[in-house]
């Protein structure tokens, strides 16, 4: 059903019984992925998971733009966003699931 979430807690109890890792471990091993991603994409870094996809920085090029609670017209200047494209695998088998 869309909509439904799958949170780090629930990775990791899918996870433990899968490995010979205490749940506590198996939260750092997680905590620590996030860290090296996060670290990595703040360094302008591509990171690249075969078989999943990649994250990396683009540009967003600064516009005018308006407020939607105040109808104020604003000006949005150049900045970085993170992105993510899955790979060719995971786009395949997701490319099914609204079929």
């Amino acid at each position: 059903m869309p909509g439904d979430k799958l949170t780090k807690a629930e990775i990791i109890e899918n996870i433990y019984p899968k490995v010979k890792v205490s749940k506590k471990n198996i939260h750092r091993i997680l905590d620590l992925f996030f860290q090296e991603v996060k670290a990595g994409l703040l360094k302008d870094q591509i990171i690249e998971l075969r078989g999943f996809g990649t994250f990396e920085i683009k540009t967003r090029k600064g516009r005018k733009a308006r407020n939607p609670k105040t109808g104020e017209s604003v000006v949005v200047t150049d900045h970085g966003v993170a992105i993510f494209r899955p790979g060719r695998e995971l786009k395949n088998k997701v490319w099914i699931l609204r079929e």
